[in-house]
Order: C-alpha cells, then sequence, then structure tokens
C-alpha cells in the first residue's frame, strides 16, 4: 500500500518525492452515464487526482431529505474512480461557492434564523449532520481502508469570502476540522484554500489562479493578470476580488510546499462579465506556476458540466437569489479542458504536456527550488523585459522563460543567448529568437543515459522505456552533451505534434503515440475517438498486428498507421443541419433545427453560431442547455439527449451599451442583434485497436 505525507517542499509517496496533477470533476454536474469516459479522458490527461465538492444544496435541497442517488451518487463516483486508478480528493465545504445558489448553501438554512458561517452552536451542528451524510457514503473508501481517498478539505476561500477573521475565524477553522475527524474522516492531506487572506488555521494551505476575472465588477478590460510573471508570491490577488477582504497569507510559506487546487483550467462566464480564456492561456500559466515552484498542478475545473435541476428553485449563482454574480441556468462549461459534453479541447492537450514530463521528471523537479534572477521583471504591465526562472539543485535544473501575456502585446527578443549561473560553471544555451507568446523550459546538466545533456533549446517531454527520451522544440533543436549517449536514442517532436502525443504501456512496455484522436487505453486495448478515419503514429511498433489499423508507412522513428472505424463510411457526408426561423418578437427570435445522424456513431455535436445577448436550446418544451453569447461557436453535445431530431433555439437580442464585457462586440444594424447565422453537426467515433497475433 502506497504511503502519503509532505515535507515543507513537496508532497512524499512512498518515501519519495511526488509531483501529481489533480483535475476537479463535479459528479452532481455531469451524468452518470458519461462518469467513467470523463475519468477514462482525465486519466489520459495525465490526471492523478481527482477532486470534486460536496455541493451541500444538490443533496439536501429539501430540509431532511438527503438524497445520494443517480448523478448525485458520491460513493459510486469515488468507486469509479478508484477502478481507473485514480485517487480522490474530498471537499466538503460546507461552503463551497462553485458558482452555485448561496454558495451551495440550501435555501432552509439561510432561514434558520442564525448567522452561517459563524461560530454559533446551531450552525455547527447542522454543519455536523451534512458531514456525517456525507462520510456515511464514503465509509470504507478512504485510503486507509484501501479506497482512494487521500484528502479532505475543510470549507472553501474561509475569512477571504466571507466568514470570520482572525482568531475567531482561526477558533472556527480549527472546530470543522475537529469535527470532520470526530466523524471519522481519517486521510493523509487536510487542506484549506489559503489566498486572500483566508484562514488555514494550521490545515496543508493550497493556492489558486485564473488567467482573468468574470467575477470582478467592473466592465472594462482589467488589469494584466499577475499569473504570468514568474514570483515567490503565492497569492492571487484576483480571486474572490468581489469582495476585496484580507489580502495577504495567514500562514508561513516557509512551512509548506507550495501546492496548488484552482488554477484555472478555463473560466466560467458571468452574465456581466464574459472572457474567452485559450489554451495558450492556461499553458502559459502553467509554466510559470512550474517556474515559480509549485510542486502540484490543480486545475479548477477539469471537466466541465451542468447544472443539475433544482426541485424548488434553478440551483446557479444568481443575482435574484441574492449571490453576486448571474451565471447560466444549466451551462457549467467553464470551458475546461474537458467541456460540458465531454469534448476534449486544445487546453486539455496543452495540459497533458506538461503531464507527460512531470510524471517522468516530476520527482527531481520537486526537490529543485525556483530561483529568480534580479534581471526578471515582477510587474505584469511590462511588457518589455523577458520573464525568467530557475529551478535547480546547483548542479542540474531548468530554465523557465515567458514572454506570453493574456491579451497584451509582448517585445519580440531576437537573438537571444540564455544563461544560467550555477555555483561551479556557467551554463550557456543557444542563441534563439524569442517572439511574442512564446513560453517553454529548458533543461541544463540532465542525465539522458550515460551522458549529461549540458544544455538545450528544447524541452523534454517523456521517457520510453529506459533507452529513448522524447524532446519537443519549434526552434531548430540543438543540443550539447558532455559526451555522446550510448545506447540512448533521443527523439525530437514539434509542439504540435507534443500536443497530440500519448503515452501508453503494452505487455511489452512504453510507446509513444502520435494521433490528432483521443487515444485511451484500457489495458491493452485502446481506444479513439475522433472522426471516424484518423492517422496513427506509434514508436516503438506495436508488438502485434493491430486490428482496425493499416500500416502505411514510416516517418522517422515512428511507424504510420491509418485507423479507420469499422462502421464509418466515407460516403456519409452529414449535410449542414437545417434550421428555419419560427417565430420572432420583440424580446427573443425562436429558430426550429432539423438533425439527422450517422450510424454507430460515438457523439454528435451541433455547433450554433448564433449572434445575441444568450440562447437557449429546448426539446419538447424541456430546456436542456444554455449560453451567453461570448463571440464563439456554442458546441453542444446530442447523445447526452438521446439524438434528437428537433430542437427549438430561442435568442435573445444583445443591444449596443448593455452592462456586459466582451471581447469583441458584434456588428450591430439599429442598435441591436439577435440571429442565427450557421449550425452544423461534428461527428465522433470510438475506434477499439484491439491486438492479436
Amino acid at each position: 500500500m502506497d504511503d502519503f505525507s509532505y515535507n515543507s517542499q513537496y508532497l512524499i509517496r512512498n518515501g519519495k518525492p511526488w509531483f501529481p496533477l489533480m483535475g476537479e470533476m463535479h459528479y452532481s454536474r455531469v451524468d452518470r452515464r458519461f462518469w467513467a469516459d470523463s475519468l477514462q479522458k482525465m486519466k489520459a490527461g495525465g490526471i492523478d487526482i481527482v477532486s470534486s465538492y460536496v455541493i451541500w444544496i444538490h443533496h439536501e435541497e429539501i430540509e431532511g431529505e438527503f438524497d445520494f442517488s443517480g448523478n448525485k451518487d458520491l460513493r459510486k463516483f469515488i468507486q469509479l474512480c478508484q477502478d481507473h486508478g485514480l485517487y480522490f480528493f474530498l471537499r466538503i465545504g460546507p461552503w463551497v461557492h462553485g458558482e452555485v445558489r448561496h454558495g451551495g448553501f440550501p435555501d432552509w438554512l439561510l432561514a434558520k434564523g442564525f448567522e452561517v458561517r459563524t461560530n454559533d452552536e446551531r450552525y455547527f451542528a447542522e454543519v455536523y449532520r451534512f458531514y456525517s451524510q456525507i462520510y456515511s457514503q464514503i465509509q470504507g473508501l478512504q485510503f486507509k481502508e484501501g479506497g482512494p481517498i487521500i484528502g479532505v478539505q475543510i470549507e472553501n476561500e474561509y475569512g477571504h469570502c466571507g466568514g470570520l477573521t482572525g482568531s475567531e475565524g482561526e477558533t472556527h477553522m480549527r472546530r470543522l476540522t475537529a469535527m470532520a475527524k470526530e466523524i471519522g474522516f481519517d486521510v493523509p492531506y487536510f487542506t484549506a484554500t489559503g489566498w486572500g487572506g483566508a484562514i488555514t488555521a494550521g490545515l496543508l494551505p493550497v493556492m489558486g489562479g485564473y488567467p482573468d476575472a468574470p467575477w470582478d465588477s467592473r466592465l472594462t478590460e482589467i488589469e494584466p493578470s499577475g499569473n504570468y510573471i514568474f514570483t515567490p508570491e503565492r497569492n492571487d490577488h484576483n480571486i474572490g476580488s468581489d469582495h476585496h477582504i484580507g489580502y495577504g497569507l495567514t500562514f508561513d510559506p516557509a512551512e509548506f510546499p507550495y501546492l496548488t487546487a484552482e488554477l484555472g483550467g478555463g473560466l466560467q462566464v458571468t452574465y456581466h462579465r464574459r472572457p474567452v480564456v485559450t489554451a495558450a492561456d492556461i499553458g502559459a500559466m502553467t509554466l510559470v506556476k512550474l517556474g515559480s515552484g509549485v510542486n502540484l498542478l490543480g486545475y479548477y475545473m477539469f471537466r466541465g458540466g451542468s447544472n443539475p435541476p433544482g426541485k424548488r428553485s434553478s440551483l446557479q449563482e444568481s443575482r435574484a437569489a441574492g449571490d453576486f454574480c448571474d451565471l447560466p441556468q444549466i451551462s457549467y462549461d467553464f470551458r475546461a479542458p474537458i467541456r460540458e459534453f465531454g469534448q476534449i479541447s486544445d487546453t486539455f492537450r496543452e495540459i497533458k504536456r506538461f503531464a507527460l514530463f512531470l510524471h517522468d521528471f516530476g520527482e527531481e523537479l520537486c526537490k529543485m527550488p525556483a530561483k529568480f534572477p534580479n534581471s526578471n521583471p515582477l510587474d505584469p504591465k511590462n511588457n518589455q523585459d523577458l520573464r525568467t526562472a530557475i529551478r535547480d539543485n546547483e548542479k542540474s535544473g531548468y530554465l523557465f522563460v515567458n514572454n506570453y501575456q493574456r491579451r497584451q502585446k509582448m517585445a519580440d527578443h531576437p537573438q537571444t543567448k540564455l544563461r544560467v549561473t550555477l555555483p561551479d560553471e556557467t551554463i550557456e544555451f543557444p542563441i534563439i529568437d524569442i517572439r511574442d507568446e512564446d513560453y517553454f523550459f529548458f533543461p541544463f546538466n540532465l542525465p539522458i543515459g550515460n551522458s549529461i545533456l549540458k544544455s538545450a533549446n528544447t524541452t523534454p517531454l517523456c521517457k520510453i522505456n529506459d533507452d529513448t527520451t522524447v524532446f519537443y522544440s519549434d526552434f531548430q533543436p540543438q543540443y550539447q552533451f558532455d559526451h555522446e549517449p550510448q545506447n540512448h536514442k533521443i527523439i525530437t517532436l514539434s509542439k504540435k505534434q507534443a500536443m497530440n502525443a500519448w503515452k501508453i504501456r503494452l505487455a511489452d512496455g512504453n510507446h509513444l503515440v502520435l494521433s490528432e484522436d483521443v487515444v485511451l487505453q484500457n489495458q491493452d486495448r485502446l481506444e479513439m475517438i475522433g472522426q471516424g478515419i484518423a492517422k496513427l503514429s506509434i514508436y516503438p511498433d506495436f508488438p502485434k498486428t493491430p486490428q482496425n489499423a493499416v500500416k502505411i508507412g514510416q516517418e522517422a522513428d515512428f511507424t504510420v498507421y491509418e485507423v479507420r472505424h469499422p462502421g464509418f463510411n466515407p460516403k456519409w457526408n452529414p449535410i449542414e443541419a437545417q434550421f428555419r426561423m419560427i417565430r420572432q418578437m420583440p424580446e427573443q427570435t425562436d429558430y426550429e433545427i432539423f438533425l439527422s445522424y450517422p450510424t454507430e456513431v460515438e457523439n454528435c455535436y451541433l455547433s450554433i453560431w448564433y449572434q445575441g445577448d444568450q440562447a437557449k436550446l429546448i426539446a419538447g418544451g424541456k430546456l436542456l442547455a444554455d449560453d451567453f453569447y461570448a463571440g464563439t461557436e456554442w458546441e453542444i453535445g446530442l447523445k447526452q439527449f438521446c439524438f434528437p431530431q428537433k430542437l427549438i433555439l430561442s435568442v435573445i437580442p444583445l443591444y449596443a451599451g448593455a452592462p456586459i464585457y466582451l471581447e469583441k462586440w458584434p456588428i450591430m444594424e439599429g442598435g441591436k442583434i439577435c440571429q442565427l447565422n450557421h449550425v452544423s453537426l461534428r461527428c465522433e467515433y470510438r475506434t477499439i485497436i484491439d491486438q492479436y497475433e
């Protein structure tokens, strides 16, 4: 059985430094039919730990009527995590925020006549009852009992977004922790969110960082995010800035490792503020956190979802309910790596290449503290000076470079010669042209086989068995070894290839697969999700001839196959989904959408390009999905709704000067816009690749 602990620098598993990746998925916001598929995708994306809030109002919307059935079956979800070889981190609140009505508190709790999140004994009694219900669901699944639960988070942003501060806040957090332990929660890691003055009360603090702030009350472009600056500062002053409470830290950073639980895997738009984050926004932020000394990457969200229907109200955060922001009634897409309907985004691929590196090199990286050259700027408004950081053990390490700032133009740095000064030598890297939006890290004095890689202008991706190391770069690759490695292969990919890289393990060892399709592994069976016909490149070659794949050649070290879904018919070209306007009123315009599908399809995604304030998708009088317009296409997975053949789309007009922030406003005629421009279908197939003699 594994053993877990931590020191002031890093997490420890089985006596060794451990650098895991954690991803948030709210089971109660995902149809249980897709739980296993989502977890399989999360694992393929490099996630080691699944985290989830237990959202009180989802389980006890009506006082005394607890519901852990169907999509709210916490126990079943945790068991599925274990089945997929994933650890689990339980975030038990009781207040979670999570863009939920009242931050997850049921309406009846707020009507009790006492103030919540205080030291009132009546409040503690209700929390004790809620915690006890959670424990009854997870009993037998904690790590000490052979289950996957290794961590519990107490409360969320306590003392920062509501709650008590100072000694009273400390008393509150310690009381909640004592209650949880008394009930029976007993895990290696008890944590608390630590940003913005939040009370941690001796618990292991976890930090966060987002590329923008859709909760910010301003309707203008906000200042450049400090999450793109290398800094020893762990705080993110944007999280929860709507409350403007107690910045600073309530713990000594020297006593705890730098861990994150809420790096934005994307952003959920609010009604008044609708930023659109990109894969590069998340990738550059991830690199900066690594360069700044992070030893746990935890993403919120990693898998988007949909709010469940309420019995007495809708369950999203809304101003009408007294909350701070307005959110869609249903959509909690978050532009996450895995989106609301299970789609794999480019952000997923961006994070996966970091995960591949950390799984093979993270143990040593954990032991390398971050160092910040004097030349490294600390002001995110500085778009002229090159941002750099170093992590090393005074002998070997990595140089991190970021020339990316979300929605800002950065100066180019042509013919740059990067250097790292160590106690016994100075490392010089090949001269490169650093452009706006570049972000990367380079190794120095990296052991490779029986040699030392002194420097390179490439980035390590992963190791394949004991005889191959894979790098990637968009520069002309150059390697400087102390001597040529013997019996060890170096493979260099482009950055695009690295984003399409998947590491699998078959009976004969590790293999690297390059494919634009999603590649999942189930023991020795591969499953590919894509357009029905795909190119797959593999190194080393399959040990056996694969089914549903035809060898078509060799490209450098990779054997290339064409993979075709047995039911895919290349002659079946789905016509553009049809639509017609059926109703036009001042307050909305309604369209009827007609759909048809191929057979044996894994899923079909309806892409809707509309322009308006917001849109709602309806079938049989029932609201299926909703969206706040942000200037991008809206994509809906139709498998979740059993492939309907007819839908109603209602578009609400957007008016010039509306009190919202959009990164790019549409061109309007007559001061408003409300129209559907285009719809189309994208079909996905799941192809099984079995091995046989």
